[in-house]
């Protein structure tokens, strides 16, 4: 791919005095359309030291207002950005909707300098490509456009910059020792490059290659592209909001819709006295309080998600996970509808900013589910969103157990009569009446609705890197003391796990 690239290309004086002005007015304008459109726009700068990506971010700046970009220098990871996947530090800088963020360097070091630096293991390098794509790939489903520039100079043009960098008392500070280092690479570096391009251009993210021998000739070619792109996204955007969305035709087949689904073959009849179930959670408790210290020392992280009928005991069931772990090692997070900043981005974005760090255990009370489930059900989000994210989460999912993560998953099951039990216990008894809503009354009318969804959830997103674990809860004591051995064993083999990535510190 680089070595058709014609890096002799010039513009003329002229004609850039002719063509920058106008881009940057076009882009001012862009920039304003895009944030009443409510478009998200990313553009990233990757290249040779020393090929002009700075001077190509500031010009870039110069006429878009500062309150809707951020700029994001990303150099090496630092001790709390390595102890969660990779794409956490990016996932929690991409841009709300109408944002612009601008990336110096970007997640491609991954496949790039580290690789070469041997930084990451080749495994790791290998499994960054499908995630960075899978990433790339969710946000412009989500709407984001995506820019990303490759600026290509000479082995020979990137010595000559160097030397001149270093005669000037003011620029030399910017040539290093590591910079020397990479130049004497360049040909290894220029085999890993066209490895990434050719493996991460893609229909909706391609890269776009700058000839960058010219600084005019750049700054011309950079301004064109990223104002063709935001129209081209603004376009789409337009056109999508002015159709509508295909949806699917639904067919009922009476026959197949009464087949018995996985939540049929339950047995909800299941009960533990409560002698055996202190004696039997106590037990466990003690365990869970030992695999904690093991999850620290080891540096692995576990995430344990809850979902269930309303009234399913999931705030009791929590309570017993976490009754005898050491508060430092563990954190519980609920979840509620989206607000604020959590609205402007994709959907995966706030689940992604509260990951734990390696080492620690994090108890979900509600997830991403929520997409599949009530978004789906209460129209909350479109059919294509829902249907798209089974992928989506998967891939989230499958991202987490690459980095060592362990994913234990709960769908706490009761019948219908126990949750109205359940419910009519609660209007009686003071301290619990505050947990009856009336929307617990609204989801409990589309029960059958539900149900259907949490199938599909249970079917299409239990793999075997994350399976889920139904849990059978019209006893309580049954169900706290299921899922704390079900975490237990969890650890356990993730402890044991051949594949699993060590880490230290």
């Amino acid at each position: 791919m680089l070595e058709t690239v014609d890096l002799s290309l010039k513009l003329s004086k002229e004609d850039y005095k002719q063509w920058l002005p106008r881009l940057k007015e076009d882009l001012r304008i862009l920039q304003q359309q895009a944030r009443e459109a409510g478009l998200p726009v990313i553009i990233l700068f990757e290249g040779w030291d020393a090929s002009g990506k700075g001077d190509s971010i500031s010009q870039l700046l110069d006429r878009l207002d500062p309150r809707g970009f951020r700029v994001h220098p990303i150099s090496a990871p630092i001790q709390e950005e390595l102890y969660r996947p990779f794409l956490w530090r990016f996932w929690t800088k991409v841009p709300g909707r109408g944002q612009i963020a601008i990336f110096d360097r970007s997640w491609y070091g991954r496949v790039h300098v580290e690789r070469v630096d041997k930084i990451c293991t080749p495994d790791e390098w290998h499994q960054a490509y499908q995630e960075i794509n899978e990433f790339e790939r969710q946000l412009v489903d989500d709407g984001t456009v995506i820019v990303k520039f490759w600026l290509h100079i000479s082995q020979k043009e990137q010595k000559r910059r160097f030397r001149q960098c270093e005669k000037d008392r003011y620029m030399k500070w910017k040539v290093t020792k590591e910079d020397w280092k990479h130049h004497k690479q360049y040909d290894t570096y220029l085999q890993v490059t066209e490895e990434m391009l050719e493996r991460t251009s893609t229909h909706y993210a391609p890269w776009t290659i700058i000839e960058a021998t010219d600084r005019r000739y750049r700054r011309v070619k950079i301004f064109k592209t990223i104002c063709e792109a935001i129209q081209a996204g603004l376009n789409r955007k337009r056109t999508k909001a002015a159709t509508h969305e295909d949806t699917h035709e639904q067919i009922e087949v009476t026959a197949l819709k009464d087949m018995p689904s996985v939540l049929d073959r339950v047995d909800l009849s299941l009960t533990l006295e409560p002698d055996e179930y202190r004696r039997q959670l106590l037990r466990g408790q003690v365990r869970l309080r030992e695999l904690e210290y093991e999850c620290f020392k080891h540096r692995m992280p576990v995430i344990a998600v809850y979902e269930g009928w309303d009234a399913a005991g999931k705030g009791g069931n929590i309570k017993r996970v976490t009754q005898n772990l050491d508060p430092r090692g563990y954190s519980v997070t609920p979840i509620a509808a989206p607000t604020g900043d959590e609205k402007t981005h994709h959907y995966l974005w706030r689940f992604w900013k509260q990951l734990p760090k390696a080492g620690h255990i994090a108890v979900f009370d509600r997830s991403w589910y929520g997409r599949i489930m009530v978004e789906r059900i209460e129209g909350f989000c479109t059919e294509a969103e829902w249907r798209r994210a089974f992928q989506e989460i998967n891939e989230f999912e499958r991202h987490l157990y690459h980095f060592g993560t362990v994913i234990v998953k709960f769908w706490l099951h009761i019948s219908k009569e126990e949750q109205l039990a359940r419910f009519e216990e609660r209007k009686t008894i003071e301290y619990k009446s505050y947990k009856l809503t009336d929307e617990d009354w609204r989801n409990r009318e589309k029960w059958d609705a539900y149900r259907e969804a949490v199938v599909d959830m249970l079917q299409r997103t239990s793999t075997t890197y994350a399976p889920w674990t139904v849990v059978e809860g019209n006893c309580k004591l049954w169900a706290r003391v299921k899922a704390v051995e079900t975490i237990i064993d969890a650890i356990e083999k993730g402890l044991n796990r051949e594949d699993r990535p060590e880490m230290t510190g």
